[in-house]
């Protein structure tokens, strides 16, 4: 239904939510010419989801680039996020071809660094209000769509009307709720608990992530000198976890193979985690609405994109909708445009995501693909590519890159073994107590 041509607006868009997907949503809208409230239910601008991987995948790197944060990220003290993987057939190491170009990177930060930087920039970008301590706790409808907020605020209530609302809120989004969008949730059948430590040595100095089939764990080296490190194991392995946190945490990661010195580093955070995260897919629009970041798609913790995707949708809606909303197009064709995107570019990553969150051993395509990358270093490349989001599901699995797997498998298994070659009693031929198969098998 077309929106009444004499309605008056107190902003083009309102967004709820000023963490990443929201702030970076204001900054590429207002530049753009679009006037934006950006509401934020905390009061302190310092503020920061603590509950994250930490980690900004390389598929978001264009976006940073077009906000001019990699160089604040960089001096604040981000690291480009490396990274090598264990599998049962060995590691998996990604590195550049010999003269070729560097592999693509991102950034591992901490929330409490990166939240406050870019909501600052909001801040201070000229079209953007920020709001502190404003919570929406409705929607207001007019002809048949979303026309603003209400929100509770620190002076009483307040209705704010928008051409445009954005969920930008997260996992829990009030606004989705509020707007009764359709959610689908998937459950993810692994529990997950994380802690921070400093002065924890990484291999190559470069993030950690353990294929355990079906547990799983990571560690980001973070600025400030802290590393993250997150175990993901099996639900049914809960109730004895939750008897002794402390321990199991310690234990869990003691046990991993080539497992970081934990014993002689500070740990400088409480364990949290949570013990239900289910992944969650929402249609990302309505007539005057829509979704970006964790409100939109919410995807399993243990691949670290969350952040990635929040600041790639926020930028596929302000390409979107910026030209409408300054007079040049309908906007119910804007938001259709990126709800198309925002599907195409994401809902075949989450569907596998939502299979794995299944917490299953690998799958024969999967050990296909998997132990070729433990021994070649082009399909090494290539896992680091789909890994950093950099191609989808159909590219990443295509029928040359599975044949290319086959071949590698291959000639592994025909290569000859010295009479003298000593057995594999590393941990690396094993998963180290979590129930592994012999590192020696072939896919």
């Amino acid at each position: 239904m077309p929106m009444p041509e004499n309605a008056e607006y107190d902003y083009d868009v309102v967004i709820s939510g000023a963490s990443l997907a929201g702030s970076a949503a204001a900054i590429l809208l207002a530049r753009r010419g679009v006037r934006v409230a950006l509401l934020e239910r905390r009061s302190d601008p310092e503020a920061y989801k603590v509950l994250c991987t930490h980690s900004i995948t390389a598929n978001a790197r264009p976006v940073l680039d077009e906000l001019g944060l990699a160089p604040a990220l960089e001096e604040a003290g981000a690291l480009t996020n490396a990274a090598r993987w264990y599998t049962r057939w060995g590691w998996i190491t990604p590195k550049a071809a010999p003269g070729g170009p560097a592999l693509p990177y991102g950034y591992n930060v901490r929330r409490s660094t990166l939240d406050p930087l870019i909501r600052s920039r909001a801040d201070q970008t000229p079209g953007v209000d920020l709001l502190l301590g404003h919570r929406v706790t409705g929607l207001l409808r007019e002809a048949g769509r979303i026309a603003g907020v209400r929100a509770s605020t620190p002076h009483g209530e307040r209705e704010i009307r928008a051409r445009l609302v954005v969920g930008a809120d997260g996992k829990d989004s009030a606004v989705a709720e509020f707007a009764g969008l359709r959610t689908w949730k998937y459950e993810n059948t692994r529990f997950g608990y994380l802690a921070h430590y400093r002065g924890l040595p990484l291999p190559g100095g470069v993030g950690q992530t353990w294929f355990l089939e079906p547990d799983m764990a990571y560690a980001f080296p973070n600025d400030d000198g802290v590393t993250v490190i997150a175990v993901l194991p099996d639900k049914e392995k809960l109730p004895a976890f939750r008897e002794d946190l402390e321990g199991s945490f310690s234990a869990f990661v003691r046990a991993l193979p080539e497992a970081p010195p934990i014993d002689s580093a500070e740990r400088v955070s409480k364990i949290i985690g949570a013990v239900d995260y289910p992944l969650l897919m929402r249609k990302p629009t309505a007539p005057g609405l829509a979704l970006v970041g964790d409100a939109a798609l919410t995807g399993d913790p243990l691949w670290g994109v969350g952040c990635g995707w929040a600041l790639q949708s926020a930028q596929w809606l302000a390409e979107a909708v910026a030209p409408a909303l300054t007079g040049r197009g309908k906007l119910d064709r804007s938001l259709a445009r990126y709800a198309r995107r925002h599907q195409w570019r994401l809902s075949g990553h989450q569907q596998l995501a939502v299979d794995f969150a299944k917490a299953r051993p690998f799958n024969p395509v999967e050990e296909l693909v998997f132990s070729a990358a433990a021994r070649d270093a082009a399909m090494a490349r290539h896992m680091h590519l789909f890994a950093s989001r950099l191609i989808g599901p159909v590219r990443f699995l295509n029928p040359l890159t599975l044949a290319k797997a086959v071949v590698v498998n291959i000639r592994h298994r025909e290569a000859p073994v010295p009479p003298d070659a000593p057995r594999d009693d590393s941990p690396n031929g094993s998963r180290n107590g979590h129930g592994a198969q012999d590192a020696r098998e072939t896919a």
